[in-house]
């Protein structure tokens, strides 16, 4: 199956409408594959901790960038269990449906409704473990960070296929006004607008403690 994907991947596309489901679905496959390494990381680690509470982690380099500090407060196990834990079966199923996609499998509407209010909920969920650590715990974890980008890049890309295919009926009127903001590039122009306003919004609030 993923070889086959490897080849819709990388094969030239015949249309443009198979270049954008290319570009679309094989821009979630790389993010969630980043952010499944990143939870297995982040898994690991959490067990080297366990282990030993003094444990010196890969992604721990300084007071602001600190995994092991994140990784003990009450936000990194909102479950009881460690948030990476989630990651693993999420972002497993981000590969899975990617994979789908890049085969051109033609699933119910439905399918990708649920999907994308799934994927809202991570990037929700993301975000506000992103700002639990910018202002609450004001230590931040260089792989949740990675976390929260890729994530942030899978939910717009099941957003843009779904607005592009109208998955939401959209009326012919509110539909036509959609596709002339897709054509113009202006959901790709939000989408990094806020990944430099969160970057922003990072060196404001720790500055140069961030390379201490």
């Amino acid at each position: 199956m993923l070889s086959s994907a490897a080849k819709v991947l990388f094969s030239k596309a015949p249309n443009a409408e198979a270049r954008f489901n290319k570009w679309i679905f094989g821009t979630m496959l790389i993010a969630g594959i980043c952010a499944l390494i990143a939870a297995l990381v982040l898994s690991i680690e959490k067990v080297h901790l366990l282990q030993d509470p003094g444990a010196k982690l890969s992604c721990s380099f300084n007071l602001v960038l600190n995994c092991s500090t994140v990784m003990q407060t009450p936000q990194a196990s909102v479950l009881g269990f460690p948030n990476s834990y989630i990651g693993l079966i999420a972002y497993s199923m981000v590969i899975v449906i990617a994979v789908v996609g890049l085969l051109g499998a033609k699933l119910a509407r439905a399918f990708w409704v649920e999907v994308n209010a799934g994927y809202l909920l991570g990037v929700m969920f993301a975000y506000w473990l992103f700002f639990q650590s910018v202002f609450v715990i004001q230590v931040l974890c260089p792989w949740c960070l990675i976390v929260t980008f890729t994530t942030t890049l899978i939910f717009a890309s099941m957003t843009h296929y779904n607005l592009r295919k109208n998955i939401f009926n959209l009326k012919s009127a509110q539909n036509d006004k959609v596709q002339a903001f897709l054509k113009k590039g202006y959901h790709q122009l939000i989408v990094a607008s806020w990944v430099v306003l969160m970057i922003a919004l990072v060196f404001v609030k720790f500055g140069a403690d961030l390379f201490a």
